[in-house]
């Protein structure tokens, strides 16, 4: 009985690893994302080059990809809750205020817990729970101005606004997605579920460059920068496929929490190396969230 209970903790703790891992690369994609000129098609080279670099793995590797119909469906139906999600929050950061729109674009993480325990079966003790409680509130609060009531409920009073409905709609599709993923890497192996997912965004991606307002950008883009360009497929590939890894050793419950590290590690990286300030709400905020992480992981 000792050995299995520490084995469970051992896996727990690899899968945490993955994750924390995870939302290292994607605060770092982030920051790539954020040094780009014309960020829609630089995603899109990210993108591509994760993929080629994936095929190139699929293509020296003895196993055959498992390309069953149902893997297809979950991949796809995956993917476009993904592009979604990164469609409406990039509208609603773009046309809305960030300290209202950031905040509501982060309530999936309120309904995950919930998916899975109604759809997936999974079970959340006491301790997990107090952990997610933490994680919600440090990431909605991390992008607030004052510590005020008034402030808090702000983004609320804001629906008839087309930027917060775009946000709130963003993080119910993400939640939705969530569940897709954790079904897709319980079923198959994390690296062809996470291949074949990246695969079908990149083609709703392409879809979207067909237009004629992209004519001309995309070669514009990687000529401008180059370097960023052939950097961001490794870690944007890291993110994706860590995340998974993790999330097939974890509840999706506490997986999609925990990965909000990742705003902890961009109030760091913005700190450290992009000259920001950090005040004392946002370091307040960003403990709350790793005080999070450490209660999920004790649960």
């Amino acid at each position: 009985m000792v050995f299995i209970c520490a084995k469970v903790k051992s896996m727990e703790t690899v899968a945490l690893a993955f994750i924390v891992l995870s939302a290292i690369m994607h605060a770092l994609w982030n920051l790539l994302v954020k040094q780009s000129r014309d960020k829609t098609v630089f995603i899109w080279w990210m993108f591509l080059n994760s993929w080629i670099l994936m095929t190139l793995v699929v293509l020296v590797r003895a196993e055959a990809l498992p390309l069953t119909t149902e893997l297809v469906w979950i991949s796809a139906a995956a993917a476009v809750c993904f592009v979604l999600y990164h469609w409406l929050g990039g509208y609603a950061y773009r046309v809305g205020d960030l300290s209202v729109t950031y905040p509501l674009a982060q309530t999936s993480m309120l309904y995950v817990p919930v998916w899975g325990v109604l759809l997936l079966g999974e079970q959340l003790n006491v301790a997990g729970i107090i952990g997610i409680a933490l994680i919600v509130v440090g990431a909605y609060g991390i992008q607030m101005r004052r510590l005020s009531w008034q402030d808090a409920l702000y983004p609320l009073t804001c629906l008839q606004d087309r930027s917060v409905r775009a946000a709130l709609l963003a993080g119910f599709i993400y939640s939705i997605g969530a569940v897709l993923d954790k079904s897709g890497v319980s079923a198959y192996p994390a690296f062809d579920f996470t291949y074949v997912l990246v695969f079908f965004m990149l083609l709703f991606m392409t879809l979207n460059l067909l237009r004629p307002s992209y004519r001309g950008r995309v070669v514009a883009e990687a000529r401008h920068h180059p370097y960023l360009v052939l950097i961001s497929g490794p870690v944007i590939m890291a993110s994706f496929l860590s995340f998974r890894l993790g999330l097939s050793l974890a509840p999706v419950s506490y997986a999609v929490p925990v990965r909000q590290v990742s705003l902890l590690i961009g109030v760091a990286i913005g700190l450290l190396f992009l000259g920001e300030t950090c005040g004392r709400i946002r370091l307040g905020f960003a403990a709350l969230i790793l005080l999070g992480v450490f209660f999920v992981w004790h649960g």
